[in-house]
């Protein structure tokens, strides 16, 4: 993993490398060579009077927003998922039936063994 160098490190290199820098995207590329995020990237560019637009700002606001309603709905699914998984029929005599014999009869973990492996726990 790549450590982010402090601000004032970023601002005076930054300064320098504006000058090279022959990309298409000089937020993409100051976030990558400085590992931050796109939005810290703005700002710094900013503070060295590089001109973003407000535009360009709000989509990626935008977008970012977009791919984080997107990665919770994925995770909700996802714990559903597991949930349904995890979910077990249960009676007065079982914390967790796991299936039934051929004559009807339930089996599995009575409330009591239950109760000891979440005590052990």
């Amino acid at each position: 993993m790549k450590k982010t160098p402090k601000r004032d490190y970023r601002l005076r290199s930054a300064k320098v490398w504006i000058k090279s820098y022959s990309g298409k995207s000089i937020v993409k590329g100051y976030s990558k060579k400085y590992s931050v995020d796109k939005l810290c990237a703005i700002k710094e560019l900013r503070m060295l009077d590089v001109e973003i637009s407000k535009e360009y700002e709000k989509q990626l606001r935008q977008s970012l927003k977009a791919d984080k309603q997107h990665k919770l709905s994925n995770k909700q699914k996802h714990e559903n998922e597991i949930e349904d998984l995890l979910e077990f029929e249960s009676d007065e005599h079982f914390a967790m039936i796991m299936g039934y014999t051929s004559g009807g009869f339930a089996y599995g973990i009575t409330h009591e063994e239950m109760d000891k492996i979440n005590h052990d726990e």
